[in-house]
Formats: C-alpha cells, sequence, structure tokens
C-alpha cells in the first residue's frame, strides 16, 4: 500500500492528525521529514508520545526523505508523510513526481502570512509554490480534516 497521504501542516504529529485523518486511512507508519527535528531527540521523543504504539514513526531530514521516498512508498503498510512547510514538500516533490497529491493541513498564522481559509495561512511567496507544485502536476488542496470538503489550490486567493 502506498504512501496515502502526503500533508503540510505546521503542527506535525498531532491529534488531528493520529486520529482524523490516521485512524480513517489505517495508518501504520508517520513519515516526518524535517531538518530541525529530525536532528533532535527531545523533539522526536515528544512527538512518538502522540501516536500509538502500533504506529511506526519515522524520521527524516529532507535530503534523507529523498533518498528514501521510494522506499516509503512502496511500503505494503499504510503511511502518512508530513512536513511543516510546503518548500519541504516541495523539495520531495522535485525529486519524486509519484508524489502526485498534496494535502495542505494547518499551516497557522505568523507574522507576513495572510489567512487564505480559516486554518489555512499562507504568504505571497508560500501560495505561489503551491501553485507552481499544481502547475508542476500535482494535485494541491487544503483541506483540514477528511470530512471537510477539498479546496483545489488555483481557487484560493
Amino acid at each position: 500500500m502506498p504512501l496515502l497521504l502526503y500533508r503540510v501542516d505546521d503542527r506535525l504529529i498531532h491529534g488531528q492528525v493520529v486520529v482524523g485523518w490516521g485512524r480513517p486511512l489505517g495508518v501504520q507508519f508517520i513519515v516526518l521529514v524535517d531538518d530541525s527535528v529530525r536532528a533532535s531527540d527531545w523533539e522526536q521523543d515528544l512527538y512518538r508520545m502522540g501516536v500509538p504504539s502500533s504506529v511506526e514513526v519515522v524520521f527524516a531530514s529532507l535530503a534523507e526523505g529523498v533518498r528514501d521516498l521510494a522506499q516509503w512508498q512502496a511500503d505494503s503498510r499504510a503511511g502518512l508523510l508530513l512536513t511543516v512547510d510546503i518548500a519541504t514538500m516541495a523539495g520531495l516533490r522535485r525529486a519524486n513526481t509519484r508524489l502526485e497529491r498534496i494535502n495542505l493541513g494547518g499551516i497557522h498564522h505568523r507574522p507576513g502570512r495572510t489567512e487564505r481559509l480559516p486554518y489555512l495561512y499562507l504568504t505571497d511567496e508560500e501560495l505561489a509554490l503551491a501553485r507552481s507544485l499544481a502547475e508542476g502536476g500535482a494535485i494541491v488542496e487544503a483541506q483540514d480534516v477528511p470530512t471537510a470538503a477539498a479546496v483545489a489550490i488555483g481557487s484560493i486567493k
């Protein structure tokens, strides 16, 4: 079974990801691609605490993600991949076009970002990068929870 969800969520592993997305998808492993978290044992321990023991958590840097993405896509178990930002997901997509569908989940307010949807705040540069991924053939949609309607990046202002 392939990776079932490629999600950009600045909170990374949290209840909405584990319960809201993970349970309905039957996720058996989660890949978190983030250079900072990969370098921090403390943060890794913190994120592992939010995941059932039956779900494997893999922490990877962007370089490791580029190297190992095809292996995770070929895994027989159901999995999901998380990044903290669109730029990291774009780096993975450039390396592997089998990463076909990108979910923009919770990307929250910070200086310079504009509210695009109630759960999606992006700078103009982030929005342009997401649109460029779509122009390059990826399906890029915003969707905070699986029961909500997905919003195509092209319709987000």
